[in-house]
């Protein structure tokens, strides 16, 4: 705010986060039946931006059979005792960026 006496002007100031990029994408991973497999990938920063995991088209929470973790700029995916109709893409989305593995 400005504020003459006579007069005043008032503006605001926005700041929005950058985009957060994958830096290093997902690799392949291959696992015995009944063991974990375990995903990883990296971004460029740190971000509130909303993530996602998928396995195939289905959206991952975490829960007693999937683990999401997020630790600074590493998100991973443990799947606990995979099956073999965990079989399938895995997929990782931050904004308008995917890995795939």
């Amino acid at each position: 705010t400005c504020d003459t006496g006579e007069q005043q002007t008032t503006a605001a100031v926005h700041v929005k986060e950058p985009a957060a990029t994958i830096v290093e994408m997902l690799k392949d991973v291959t696992s015995h039946e009944g063991e974990d497999a375990v995903f990883e990938c990296r971004l460029s920063r740190e971000t509130t931006q909303d993530t996602q995991w998928f396995l195939g088209d289905v959206p991952l929470q975490s829960n007693e059979m999937n683990e999401i973790r997020v630790q600074g700029t590493r998100h991973s995916l443990i799947l606990r005792k995979v099956t073999l109709e965990d079989c399938g893409s895995i997929s990782f989305k931050v904004g308008q960026h995917t890995s795939a593995a």
